[in-house]
């Protein structure tokens, strides 16, 4: 008797605990579990591209294939990349799992995972920056032709300011996390 209790307080327990609303006599219930759904397919921009869509991409996880052109001598720390158009560059900062750029990378063609972020120079900013420039070309230190292209980018940004009617201008880079050389 006892044996009999034991075993129908085991099937009552087996049957509260594992079936899940689900008649375990059911055939249908034997059969295989649907498939995981596939990985969602990831974008990979080209630098240009990327930056032309940058203002909605602030903020989030993006894959960006370039060519390396500069690493960081010293720390690693930071690479630049370009696109195949080679005129337009984005800094990209070592994060994550990513210890440093090595300059044996300079040239190769990576893709790197990171998170977009957005440095914004304001009216202000650009307007200080382009008065230390005046009075450091009025010294003629030798540095008269550096500071004529400093001046023309300072005037590239007020003037894309004005046609975008913003009080900013947006710098670009990836804090990046991973990335693979593209073979």
């Amino acid at each position: 008797m006892k044996k009999t209790l034991l075993f129908a307080a085991a099937l009552c327990l087996l049957a509260s605990c594992g079936n899940n609303g689900r008649s375990t006599m059911k055939t249908s219930d034997t059969a295989a579990a649907p498939a995981a759904p596939a990985p969602a397919a990831v974008t990979v921009y080209e630098v240009g591209d990327l930056l032309r869509e940058a203002d909605g991409l602030v903020g989030k996880t993006v894959t960006v294939r370039g060519y390396v052109t500069h690493t960081c001598k010293h720390s690693g720390k930071r690479c630049f990349i370009v696109g195949d158009d080679q005129k337009t560059s984005l800094r990209v900062e070592a994060k994550g799992s990513i210890g440093g750029f090595n300059r044996e990378l300079i040239g190769s063609q990576l893709d790197i995972t990171g998170i977009l972020r957005e440095n914004r120079l304001s009216r202000e900013y650009l307007d200080r920056m382009e008065k230390d420039l005046n009075e450091k070309k009025i010294e003629e230190d030798g540095s008269a032709e550096t500071c004529e292209a400093e001046l023309a980018n300072i005037d590239g940004m007020k003037a894309w300011m004005k046609e975008h009617g913003r009080d900013y201008y947006s710098v670009y880079y990836l804090d990046g996390e991973d990335y693979e050389v593209v073979e």
